[in-house]
């Protein structure tokens, strides 16, 4: 699913109730930290009433709740146990060791060198792996070294990759690239393919590093027509006056169609995600764009986010859209599949790549703190919780499903043709084009299909901000 960010600052009320909310907790024999574990979920978790061990009356004494809480020797394990089908339903929720580098990371900070991957089998093979270079971020480490997209790679520090470490490196802070050439053998199989070892490499050490999500912004001229194409990496509130500032660029290159890459973006803030809505279209000023729908005893606090001409002192530059072309892969999660879902029940949304990942819920960030909230904090730890809290859906009342929303035009990216995103022989793009003049629609596979690590559920996060009030939480 995925994850959503905007700064349009809405309060609603959303009071924790815990039925160990008034007792002395210095009487509680248990860990501090796991005392904030299960309050918090207690009072905020999605799927509440779906774990036994979450219910208000679960305990009969402080005597009964502190010998629980100790009977976990870790925050992580009390935490594993109050999550609902782990592998089906809740894939998302997480406990954070440190709340201070992952709020650093939500907000696009992070030690990074500005790569990002896909992975693949070697043709004929089951256990050998290379990778390939799908994005290089602006003003990196790796776009100083005129590092590329579509680069492949065979092994790291010297090491071939196979199926067992092709991922362990992403957690080295200095790694060597050892690079190689795809081999087609001149012929549209897959099956001959062959992947070759070069001597070149590259040595990358990272560095503390913030994204600008808006990763590309160009017009192109189709047939005499403007195409407005934006690559958007991640919905990121801080950066929602820059977003603004690419459409106006839109609007004064008086664009009829654009083409919204999302293939690559996991999520962020839900309201960021409203207000590109709003810029998409600009006719449905008013209407509910999206909504929020908590647990059954937090139903007070359901909320609708709408389409809004203004947010803080900007006026939302709009380009009045009825249709509009959305690129996705697996990775596109949360608040894309958001704004995907959301736009669909008013506009043409044409989309094009692969499923999504599937994730309709939003969470967000509870510290160990009176309200749960970022005041006060016990200082004597580091932990926090993102947690589901809340089910998105649209207008309709329609989710996005568990197994992802579906392509109008199927494509899976080619290594041996991933292409430069903004060129119009870009599959994903040239597929868009294509339909805009009328062209009619294709599809393009590949043999090679890529492998996947196991998701960090931070890395798809829809999320709704904690502002701080006392009993309140703000969306964003």
């Amino acid at each position: 699913m995925k994850l959503f960010k905007i700064s349009l600052l809405v309060l609603v009320s959303m009071v924790f109730t815990s039925c160990f909310e008034d007792r002395d907790d210095n009487a509680i024999s248990a860990s501090e930290i796991n005392d904030f574990v299960w309050k918090g979920m207690n009072a905020a978790y999605l799927y509440k009433a779906e774990i036994p061990d979450l219910a208000n009356d679960r305990f009969s004494s402080d005597e009964a709740y502190g010998n629980y809480l100790n009977s976990f020797s870790t925050p992580e394990s009390l935490f594993e146990s109050l999550i609902f089908e782990r592998q089906t339903v809740d894939r998302f929720s997480v406990i954070i060791p440190n709340y201070i580098t992952f709020q650093q990371s939500q907000q696009g900070t992070s030690l990074s060198n500005g790569l990002e991957f896909e992975f693949y089998l070697k043709p004929g093979s089951e256990t050998e792996v290379f990778g390939i270079i799908r994005l290089v971020l602006n003003n990196s480490v790796a776009s100083g070294m005129g590092l590329q997209r579509g680069q492949i790679f065979d092994a790291v520090n010297g090491t071939p990759l196979n199926i067992n470490n092709f991922n362990d490196f992403r957690s080295q802070n200095t790694y060597t690239l050892n690079f190689a050439n795809y081999d087609d053998n001149g012929t549209p199989e897959v099956a001959d393919d062959t992947i070759v070892s070069t001597t070149d490499s590259a040595t990358l050490t990272k560095q503390v590093y913030t994204e600008n999500p808006i990763h590309l912004t160009s017009v192109i001229d189709v047939g005499g027509e403007n195409v407005g194409y934006l690559v958007y990496n991640r919905f990121n509130q801080n950066f929602n006056v820059a977003l603004n500032d690419a459409f106006a660029q839109f609007q004064a290159s008086n664009i009829q169609h654009l083409v919204l890459d999302l293939r690559y973006n996991p999520g962020g803030s839900v309201n960021t995600a409203s207000l590109l809505g709003s810029m998409i279209t600009g006719q449905f000023n008013g209407q509910i764009f999206s909504k929020l729908v908590y647990n059954e005893t937090q139903q007070a606090a359901n909320q609708n986010f709408n389409f809004v001409s203004t947010f803080g002192s900007n006026v939302i530059n709009n380009l009045g859209l009825n249709k509009v072309y959305v690129l996705t892969t697996d990775d596109s999660a949360s608040a894309s599949e958001l704004v995907i879902n959301s736009l669909d029940a008013y506009i043409d949304v044409v989309q094009i790549g692969n499923f999504t990942t599937g994730k309709t819920q939003a969470s967000i960030t509870l510290f160990d703190s009176p309200d749960l909230s970022p005041n006060d904090i016990n200082p004597n730890h580091t932990y926090a919780m993102q947690p589901l809290v809340a089910n998105s859906i649209n207008v309709d009342d329609v989710e996005v499903p568990p197994t992802g929303l579906t392509p109008d035009i199927g494509i899976l990216e080619a290594p041996r043709n991933f292409g430069t995103l903004g060129d119009v022989n870009e599959p994903l793009l040239a597929a868009a084009i294509a339909d805009i003049q009328g062209l009619g629609r294709f599809a393009q596979q590949t043999g090679l299909r890529s492998i996947k690590s196991k998701k960090q559920p931070l890395e798809e996060v829809m999320y709704i901000e904690n502002d701080g009030t006392l009993n309140k939480l703000k969306f964003q």
